[in-house]
């Protein structure tokens, strides 16, 4: 079961990291502002780690609930814990359709730009992954741990190659149909965990 959650939230943390609102408008502001390709780099790093610290905090206070839960409803990690994620999984299927993704936009943006992307990107936590961490936290704090450091490396990694790669010349790939279909996709991810873990002990 553990495997399961931190398999799909493998899939997910990469998948995410691939979501063009994530670092495309790092690129724009750097071709802007005529930043040097580590520059480009080092802010990407630098607002991935926003977003990665807003996202664990967060799934730090679900796992903690979900901990209690467990401990108290032992139907928790066998029934509960698979319907969130399939819950969870259709309401972003469901999103899809009438919209939207966090969009960070590039105007306004002369002043303290490292600063504003930081915060933007933590005020925007991946709210996607913290059905995992809910469900992580019956198997305790060294399993949501290293749920938190496999979420944060892949998708900060993630976030870095997709900058080098743009920076390379990756031009032609249409971004805007990848992030208008990452609510899809994101929700059928969800989804495969939810029913996974219904038959995976």
């Amino acid at each position: 079961m553990g495997e399961t959650i931190l398999a799909g939230s493998a899939l997910l943390s990469i998948f995410h990291a691939l979501i063009p609102s994530h670092w495309l408008p790092i690129l724009a502001i750097g071709r802007q502002e005529n930043w040097t390709s580590r520059r480009v780099l080092w802010v990407t790093f630098l607002a991935g780690l926003a977003h990665v610290l807003s996202t664990v905090l967060l799934g730090s206070a679900l796992a903690a609930i979900g901990g209690v839960l467990a401990a108290r409803i032992d139907v928790f990690a066998y029934w509960m814990a698979p319907v969130l994620l399939i819950a969870l999984g259709a309401f972003y299927i469901y999103r899809h359709y009438y919209h939207h993704h966090f969009h960070l936009h590039t105007q306004n943006l002369s002043w303290g730009v490292v600063t504003t992307l930081m915060v933007a990107m933590f005020f925007s936590p991946c709210l996607e992954i913290e059905g995992y961490f809910l469900s992580a936290g019956q198997f305790g704090w060294r399993f949501v741990v290293l749920l938190s450091v496999l979420y944060g490396l892949l998708s900060i990694t993630g976030m870095l190659v997709w900058v080098t790669l743009a920076m390379q010349g990756l031009k032609r790939i249409n971004w805007h149909r990848w992030e208008h279909n990452a609510g899809l996709i994101t929700g059928v991810t969800l989804i495969l965990s939810g029913f996974a873990l219904f038959f995976i002990d």
